[in-house]
């Protein structure tokens, strides 16, 4: 069984912060890009069972009624018996009760929201549009119709934010009574509207103290801290990112997507004129068993619980908990092993990009 991405990468707004492969809402380029995201799918997909599938943007929820059809009669091409999780992002100021019932009619069971933040200042530096009310109203009505398997993302470390603005907001994710939320430190991309403007993060250090926080707030609240910037209640976690953070194949289909099958990585072109000449995939790189051990630990180890000793041994032959990288890491006290599982040490998570740097290069066949 495969997973499915695909991108639909326009927006009624642009965020600040974004660096996705995005373009304001046209009716025409829309008409356009559809047509080929379907002639994408109908040349790359083997006809795999589905195991999971994510529409992600940009913001697929700014498509017309009309167009939604359009795209799900594209995605009625999927094997779909089998499918356990199919999630689909939504802004909060475009999600409206006609659509959401259309999702949950053609197979949709979760959904992800870019909340962000509920402070009005921040809202603004990020160039979101949504108020608090309208955020509750959104997601009740979500609710009411029959979603209950509701994902927002918070964004932390906005510069001058304080620990007590934070934790207003925290308070504010858990009014709203959902069973998972994704967290992410903002960073600063070179082609965004803030790296353009030269801002600047916040301190490491303050960072981290907002990490923390957030960790500890959400885990008093009886969510499961299960993969680095990830939080959810039992049940709950995302079937879909869980593929990727177990090295596992999927399809990317869209502008800027990418997709891992038969032991090759490609990357879709992020040039809109490119992709309507049906210029689809534009890097592929098939990868050797010693690259595919190197992703399988830099993935596995996002996640809380780690890499199963006996699942890798089967996989790819060789007992990782004796590599001199791995050796190393565990003798310094950063990897633990637990229950058959080595993963990084708890209080070094924070730190898990330095760890998984370390590993990058190694001989490991």
């Amino acid at each position: 069984m495969k997973s499915v991405y695909i991108h639909i990468p326009f927006c009624q707004s642009i965020c600040s912060y974004c660096d996705f492969s995005k373009f304001y809402y046209r009716e025409d380029w829309v008409k356009e890009y559809l047509k080929h995201l379907e002639i994408e799918v109908d040349t790359y997909y083997q006809y795999d069972p589905v195991y999971t599938i994510y529409i992600g943007g940009g913001t697929p929820s700014v498509l017309s009624y009309d167009e939604l059809k359009q795209l799900f009669s594209i995605i009625d091409k999927f094997d779909l018996r089998e499918v356990q999780e199919f999630t689909f992002e939504c802004n909060i100021e475009n999600i409206t009760e006609e659509k959401a019932r259309f999702l949950i009619e053609h197979g949709v069971t979760r959904i992800s929201i870019g909340v962000e933040t509920f402070l009005d200042k921040y809202l603004g530096f990020l160039n979101r549009h949504h108020k608090k009310s309208e955020v509750k109203e959104k997601i009740e009505m979500l609710k009411r119709i029959g979603f209950s398997n509701i994902n927002v993302d918070l964004i932390y470390a906005v510069p001058n934010e304080t620990l007590e603005e934070l934790k207003f907001d925290l308070d504010s994710f858990l009014e709203l009574d959902i069973p998972h939320i994704s967290i992410y430190s903002l960073m600063i991309e070179p082609h965004t509207m803030l790296g353009v403007h030269h801002v600047e993060e916040i301190s490491e250090d303050l960072d981290r103290e907002m990490y923390e926080m957030i960790e500890q707030v959400l885990v008093s609240y009886g969510f499961i801290h299960y993969e680095i910037s990830n939080f959810g209640k039992l049940g709950y976690f995302s079937k879909h990112n869980l593929v990727y953070w177990n090295n596992q194949e999927y399809y990317g289909f869209g502008l800027g997507a990418s997709g891992y099958i038969d032991s090759i990585r490609y990357d879709n072109t992020k040039n809109f004129s490119e992709y309507i000449k049906g210029n689809y995939r534009k890097e592929f790189h098939s990868l050797s068993v010693n690259e595919m051990i190197e992703n399988e630990l830099i993935l596995g180890f996002r996640k809380l619980d780690g890499i199963s000793i006996q699942e890798f041994r089967l996989k790819y032959g060789i007992d990782i908990s004796e590599h001199a990288m791995i050796k190393q890491l565990l003798k310094e006290g950063k990897l633990v092993i637990e229950d058959g599982y080595i993963k990084i040490e708890k209080s070094c998570v924070y730190i898990s990009n330095q760890i998984l740097c370390q590993l990058i290069g190694e001989k490991y066949e």
